[in-house]
């Protein structure tokens, strides 16, 4: 049987008032002992089933009575504790995240690999890595001159033949991004030119400032003008020509300088095949690209253009201040 303190107690009816009873009370008890009497009679009298029947019948109602009050003390204690507040603060509930997994793929977009010395098709990344110089904008500036010797200059490329080169301003120059790039050249009579970016043009050279070689200044204005006025934008030209590399003299297996030539469009990156990926290496003023522990040396190579376009080279030997073919060249823009 269930515990007093599990049961609900009942509450006292606010109306009830007690009255002393005394003539009625002991008639009641009266009767009440007299049944008594006759019930203990009847439950002891052997073979009578009715009595056992009753006797049964009372224990199940018994039975009945104290499993309701155990289910009903249940379910008061169960109020009860619900009811009842916590004194732990409440903490939020993580709720997991389920992250889709995704097949692996390359860091970077493979690029279809031929022959050396043969054209390949190079693989193409929707961002350009343009820095300063924009393709399709067009800039305002003047044009000076000086006098280009061999046509060497600051971008290492060598003397040349070619007499129609400029020197780029400190600004546009960029630690030699400019380097190689093709630019078209309009003086305000309208007479056009196009010239390569072969050398730095510092100060007092400013932003948006050409210093021609006097070979190409002279096909815009006569020498004596000084400076003239010029809008200038860069250029994807038709071009025979495939890039090649060149290994910085000094060059070996524990220390590099890489240089790109010949590449229609300027270059925005130089990279290196490791055994962990492709390594980006940084690129100097006089532009060459070093790898100052010699790692990528004498390895594959992928050079990037402004446009994000790539190209591989495979494997070639480390052979200093040799220019050595590829046969592979940017697309035109």
């Amino acid at each position: 049987m269930a515990s007093s303190s599990h049961r609900r107690r009942r509450r006292p009816d606010p109306n009830f008032e007690w009255r002393p009873v005394r003539g009625p009370l002991l008639a009641v008890a009266a009767v009440a002992a007299v049944a008594l009497v006759v019930t203990l009679v009847v439950a002891f009298r052997p073979g009578d089933a009715s009595g056992a029947a009753q006797d049964r019948a009372v224990s199940a109602s018994s039975s009945s009575s104290v499993s309701s009050s155990e289910a009903e003390a249940s379910a008061a204690a169960r109020e009860t504790a619900s009811a009842k507040p916590s004194s732990a603060s409440p903490k939020p509930t993580a709720t997991a995240r389920t992250t889709p997994t995704a097949s692996a793929s390359p860091a970077t977009t493979p690029t279809r690999r031929a022959a050396a010395g043969s054209a390949r098709t190079p693989s193409t990344t929707t961002a350009p890595a343009a820095g300063r110089i924009h393709p399709g904008a067009s800039y305002q500036g003047v044009a000076t001159s000086y006098d280009a010797g061999n046509g060497n200059g600051a971008c290492s490329y060598g003397p040349t033949s070619d007499v129609m080169t400029a020197a780029m301003n400190t600004a546009d120059y960029e630690t030699a991004k400019a380097c190689g790039a093709y630019v078209s050249v309009r003086a305000a009579s309208g007479t056009a030119i196009t010239v390569r970016i072969t050398n730095e043009c510092p100060a007092p050279c400013a932003v948006g400032q050409l210093d021609l070689s006097q070979q190409a200044f002279a096909k815009l204005a006569p020498l004596s003008a000084g400076r003239i006025a010029i809008t200038w934008s860069l250029l994807s030209p038709a071009t025979s020509d495939t890039v090649s590399i060149r290994y910085k003299t000094g060059s070996t297996q524990y220390w590099c300088g890489i240089q790109a030539i010949g590449h229609r469009n300027p270059l925005a990156r130089l990279e290196v095949r490791t055994g962990g990926g492709w390594l980006a290496l940084t690129r100097t003023g006089y532009n060459y690209f070093l790898s100052e522990k010699g790692t990528g040396c004498g390895g594959e190579i992928r050079l990037t253009d402004i446009y994000g376009e790539q190209l591989t080279v495979p494997a070639l030997p480390v052979r200093p201040d040799t220019i050595q073919g590829t046969g592979v060249q940017f697309a035109r823009h």
